[in-house]
C-alpha cells in the first residue's frame, strides 16, 4: 500500500510533465514500476495508466484536436501494435533499446533543421510513421517520444499538438491492452495499480494546461528537445542494464 501511495506521488509529477510537452509521463513512471513489479507487471500497469492519461489530454485539448494527421497515424499504426505485441524478438532487447536512444538524440538536430528549411511531414508520411511506431509501441516499454518529431514536424505545437497526439497514442494503447488482456496479463492486481496510477495521471494536463498556453514557440521546442534526451538516456541505461 505504501508503494503504491508513491507510485502514485511520482505519478502526479509524471503527469504533469506528460500534459505539458505530450510525452515523458512513461519515462518517469517505469524505472519505479519495474524496481517496485518487475517488467512483466509494469509494462501492463503502465499501458493501464496511459489510456487514462491520455483520455484526460484529449479531454484538457479536445477543440484542438487536428483529426486528419490523427487518423493517417492511428489507422495503419494500430494493427501494427497487435503485431509488435505479439512478436518474439529476433534480436536482443538491449539492441532495440540502444537504437532507440540514437535515434532520439538525432531526432533533435533533424528538428531544427527541418524547422530551418521548412520541411513538413505530410499526411503519407504520418501513415509510414504510424506503423512503425506502432510496432515498437507493442514491442517496448516506451516509444512515446518517437511521436513527438512526426507529429511536431507535421506543423502542430501547444494544444493541438498535446490533443492530436493523445488520441493516436490512446488508439495504439488500446491495442496493446488488448493484447495485453489476450495474453492472460491482466490480474485484478494490475487492473487494479493501473487505475491509481492513471487517476494520478489524468490530473496532469489540467494543472499543466496554463503553462502550456503561456509557452512561447521557442520554449515548448527546447522542452521537447529536453525530452527527447532524457528518452535517449533511458534507453542507453536500459541498455547497459540487459
Amino acid at each position: 500500500m505504501v508503494a503504491l501511495a508513491v507510485l502514485f506521488l511520482i505519478a502526479l509529477a509524471a503527469g504533469a510533465l506528460g500534459g505539458l510537452v505530450g510525452t515523458g509521463s512513461s519515462l518517469v513512471l517505469l524505472p519505479a514500476l519495474v524496481m517496485m513489479y518487475g517488467p512483466r507487471i509494469a509494462v501492463p500497469v503502465m499501458g493501464i495508466a496511459a489510456v487514462m492519461a491520455n483520455v484526460a489530454r484529449i479531454a484538457a485539448w479536445w477543440r484542438q484536436i487536428r483529426w486528419r494527421p490523427v487518423l493517417a497515424y492511428a489507422l495503419p499504426g494500430t494493427p501494427a501494435v497487435v503485431l509488435g505485441a505479439n512478436t518474439l524478438l529476433s534480436i536482443p532487447q538491449a539492441v532495440v533499446d540502444g537504437l532507440l536512444g540514437v535515434f532520439f538524440l538525432a531526432m533533435i538536430p533533424v528538428r531544427r533543421v527541418a524547422l530551418a528549411r521548412r520541411w513538413r511531414i505530410r499526411l503519407r508520411h504520418l501513415a509510414v510513421a504510424g506503423v512503425v511506431v506502432g510496432f515498437l509501441t507493442g514491442l517496448v516499454l516506451s516509444t512515446g517520444p518517437l511521436s513527438v518529431p512526426v507529429f511536431t514536424g507535421y506543423g502542430l505545437s501547444g494544444g493541438a499538438f498535446l490533443g492530436s497526439e493523445a488520441v493516436s497514442a490512446l488508439l495504439l494503447y488500446i491495442g496493446k491492452i488488448g493484447t495485453f488482456g489476450q495474453l492472460g496479463a491482466l490480474s485484478f492486481a494490475v487492473v487494479t495499480r493501473g487505475l491509481v496510477i492513471g487517476a494520478a495521471l489524468m490530473i496532469g494536463p489540467f494543472v499543466a494546461r496554463p503553462l502550456v498556453r503561456r509557452t512561447d514557440q521557442r520554449h515548448y521546442a527546447l522542452l521537447i528537445d529536453g525530452v527527447l534526451v532524457v528518452a535517449a538516456a533511458g534507453m542507453f541505461i536500459a541498455t547497459a542494464t540487459h
